[in-house]
């Protein structure tokens, strides 16, 4: 169904990624849609409360019928039980706060891509000799871009992506990609809605002025 097959260069294409849930599935749907008329093109739902799984299915169902080149992808994946149940709908890729050998074996042998999570050094060199081309620094704010700086000398051949805490202002997102980021999750920050607000276009304006903040890079 997806037009690009190849996750890991849509989010090289188009480096603004969505970090969502919500308990309802029509407002997932929603978000989903304003997310996509504001440029993005990557979406990460995440594995985080009763309805995570039928939401995931539905904002499937939904893309595949209207929105064939939005790489959706599914977060905060820690067994290998929840990654089959998910790459079994249909997930375009595989998010997890943590880096478990497990978990980089059923995403190879389903070649889909993982995305593990790390802090340390350590984690991020077992995260590559694992095949993860792409790192998560999680949580993003309390590590800091100088702590890629430092870090992005030894492992040049690996790209990373920080997630939560990641702010919508121009000042964040320069200091990301001046410090070597491939790519940006937005959680929280990107999702405040402004007061009186009656539909998503504030959320499709946000996402069209993240987009162009990070392709001016």
């Amino acid at each position: 169904m997806n037009i690009e097959k190849n996750p890991l260069k849509v989010i090289q294409d188009y480096p603004v990624i969505p970090v969502y849930y919500n308990e309802n599935a029509q407002i997932c749907i929603e978000v989903l849609k304003a997310s996509y008329a504001g440029g993005v093109r990557v979406f990460e739902f995440t594995n985080r409360g009763q309805n995570a799984l039928q939401n995931f299915k539905a904002l499937l169902a939904y893309r595949n019928e209207h929105l064939s080149d939005m790489q959706l992808g599914i977060g905060t994946i820690k067994t290998v039980a929840q990654a089959e149940a998910y790459i079994e709908l249909g997930a375009d890729f595989i998010v997890s706060p943590i880096v478990r050998a497990d978990l980089a074996k059923i995403s190879a042998a389903h070649h889909i891509l993982w995305i593990p999570g790390c802090m340390t050094p350590t984690e991020i060199n077992l995260a590559e000799e694992l095949g993860a081309p792409l790192v998560k620094l999680f949580p993003g704010d309390t590590l800091g871009t100088g702590f890629l700086k430092a870090i992005k000398p030894l492992f040049p051949n690996l790209k990373f992506m920080p997630t939560g805490g990641v702010d919508v202002t121009k000042e964040s997102i320069d200091s990301w990609l001046n410090a070597g980021v491939t790519a940006l999750g937005f959680g929280s920050k990107l999702f405040q809605q402004p007061e009186n607000a009656n539909d998503y276009n504030w959320l499709t304006e946000r996402c069209q002025l993240l987009m162009s903040l990070v392709h001016k890079k």
